[in-house]
């Protein structure tokens, strides 16, 4: 697992799939609504804000993130600045 340091935040994007059946293909794609959308996994130690927690849902800045990818799983790093909402 990944441990953030300062004011890092470790984020997991949902899977948001998207099923359209074209006769008896079902197409799956990933819906563009939720696209900076993501889970909190982790909380570096110099992050102040106190609605930052693991499990909180919320909207990112698109571009602001580095991606790191571990077995099938891809995890987003984030700096706390650059979480602009939390989704209640």
């Amino acid at each position: 697992m990944i441990k953030p340091l300062k004011n890092y935040v470790v984020l997991k994007k949902e899977k948001n799939l998207e099923e359209k059946k074209v006769g008896s293909i079902i197409l799956a794609t990933s819906k563009k609504d939720d696209a900076n959308v993501a889970n909190i996994i982790e909380v570096g130690e110099e992050v102040k804000n106190s609605e930052l927690v693991k499990g909180a849902k919320v909207i990112y800045k698109e571009y602001s993130t580095t991606s790191y990818k571990e077995n099938d799983d891809e995890y987003l790093l984030i700096k706390d600045e650059d979480i602009l909402a939390v989704i209640k």
